[in-house]
């Protein structure tokens, strides 16, 4: 267990986090990328998420030692109410419950946001992070296999999912981030933090 902050990322945030994710996609499988995005991309990236959706950093001693987000899952109107969502942390700082942190603060912000359905995507072999979403309670979907080449081989994804809310016969609209009061949110913060 760590002592940091957690925080609604800023777009001036964008270089560091990048470095975080360099190594995901310049030496494993986690990351189905093959270059690097540049910062004007990741910045762009970064700003399409934030305007809907949260985006969290976790800081100790001032450094941003791991993050995560939410985003659109599928285009389509009626799939509105699914979000995907994605976590990354700074080399050494995994298992030390950052992740859970982010997880469970992100969650928190997307059932007030009233999304039913998250989604989470996983190359395998994985322990850790199928051990992870497992222990968040979500389910096994179902395999994509040979789905993804990268690192000279062909890769296996599951498909995770977890549900956070009712079904109603009339679901209540999935709102902005930006909608939420800024209380609500840093009250969630403060306690995952």
């Amino acid at each position: 267990m760590v002592n940091g902050k957690l925080r609604l990322l800023s777009e001036t945030d964008a270089a560091e986090i990048l470095e975080i994710y360099r190594p995901y996609v310049e030496k494993t499988t986690i990351s189905f990328e093959y270059d690097v995005p540049s910062l004007k991309e990741f910045e762009q990236r970064i700003k399409d998420i934030i305007s809907f959706y949260p985006y969290l950093v976790y800081i100790i001693n001032d450094k941003i030692v791991g993050y995560a987000y939410a985003h659109r899952y599928q285009a389509r109107a009626a799939y509105q109410w699914n979000a995907e969502m994605s976590i990354y942390l700074l080399e050494g700082y995994k298992g030390k419950s950052i992740g859970c942190k982010l997880y469970g603060a992100t969650i928190e912000i997307l059932k007030l946001q009233n999304v039913k359905n998250l989604y989470g995507i996983v190359t395998v072999p994985n322990p850790p992070s199928q051990k992870f979403h497992e222990q968040f309670g979500f389910k096994e979907m179902g395999i994509y296999q040979n789905t993804g080449f990268k690192c000279e081989q062909w890769h296996n994804v599951i498909l995770f999912e977890k549900s956070i809310g009712e079904y109603d016969k009339s679901p209540k609209q999935v709102i902005s981030i930006k909608s939420i009061e800024k209380d609500t949110i840093d009250e969630i913060l403060s306690k995952y933090s």
